[in-house]
């Protein structure tokens, strides 16, 4: 049994007024192309950047491995003059290496205070910030967070959810994209916000037989492409060449949603978290009990939950 794929959409100059009106609300990732990006995607080369942003140092994920897996934390965080980063990120075999000779490198940019401030390209990387139109299919007042990216080639990052809407801004280079619907949370082995299950295309199904029943949406990003991801929506992403990206995240939902500490854009809405809370201390409960009546009391609680939260109107 395989699992069912169904590609995203692709939409061709898609205007703010259409995107607000048609796209958004549905709740569904969608490719758009054709959007005026400004002049990063012809001039950001290798070199251009490297030159651009000089020798200010920044903080890399280091791996020895393709896949990388945040919860088991396969990798290492170093520092590198920026210049000296993007030249051994674009290389294949290095000269010059933390761990292997191809050792694989991802920036995430972070705020100058990375627990406190959030990611913006226009105070971290000034300079490259003017050379970008970010498409601004939102009020002002939602923007959160712009996140610059550097991937080298073949790096596969793991599959997470964030808490609100996003563009995933290809500049240079292609990816992969492979994505699942919140509807489908069940079937993914969830730990926190991250998904257990690394290798999306070759699944250890003895280990997580459940993860075939999901539903797999699959795009591929080009220089230019903006891919919209709809706040919890999972998403996998495979650099298939050396490339330059931009996260652009905003607040969908009221700022008071939110919680205030978040720097990352990752952690639950308020509401959510306080009702996680609840339900731990109603599990912790049920342990008064004998096996038999717990479990079907908890088996209880679950109906419960289903008939009063989920949804059934998904397409």
């Amino acid at each position: 049994m395989e699992q069912r794929v169904e590609p995203v959409a692709r939409l061709d100059r898609v205007t703010r007024e259409r995107f607000l009106r048609d796209i958004q609300p549905r709740r569904k990732p969608v490719v758009l192309q054709g959007l005026e990006l400004g002049a990063c995607t012809t001039k950001w080369t290798v070199d251009y950047l490297s030159k651009a942003e000089g020798s200010k140092e920044v903080k890399i994920h280091v791996s020895t491995v393709p896949q990388m897996d945040f919860l088991s934390k396969n990798f290492v965080y170093r520092t590198l003059p920026f210049d000296v980063f993007v030249r051994r990120a674009a290389e294949v075999k290095h000269k010059e290496y933390f761990l292997s000779e191809d050792e694989k490198y991802y920036l995430r940019s972070v705020g100058e205070d990375a627990r406190k401030d959030i990611a913006d390209i226009r105070k971290q990387f000034p300079v490259l910030a003017e050379d970008v139109l970010i498409p601004e299919y939102f009020e002002k007042e939602q923007f959160f967070s712009s996140v610059f990216r550097i991937s080298s080639a073949g790096l596969q990052l793991w599959t997470h959810y964030d808490v609100m809407d996003n563009f995933l801004i290809q500049v240079t280079g292609k990816k992969r994209i492979v994505l699942y619907s919140p509807q489908d949370a069940l079937y993914l082995y969830l730990s926190g916000t991250k998904s257990e299950v690394l290798d999306v295309d070759n699944p250890d199904l003895e280990k997580y037989p459940l993860f075939v029943k999901a539903k797999r949406y699959e795009c591929f990003l080009e220089a230019g492409d903006v891919l919209f991801i709809p706040a919890l929506w999972f998403h996998n992403v495979v650099s298939e060449e050396f490339g330059v990206a931009l996260n652009v995240f905003w607040k969908h939902l009221p700022a008071e949603s939110y919680d205030k500490t978040d720097t990352y854009g990752n952690k639950d809405p308020v509401a959510a978290s306080r009702a996680i809370q609840i339900l731990d201390r109603a599990l912790k409960t049920l342990e008064e009990l004998p096996e038999e009546y717990r479990d079907f009391y908890a088996r209880r609680m679950v109906l419960r939950i289903q008939e009063k939260a989920y949804r059934n109107d998904y397409g």
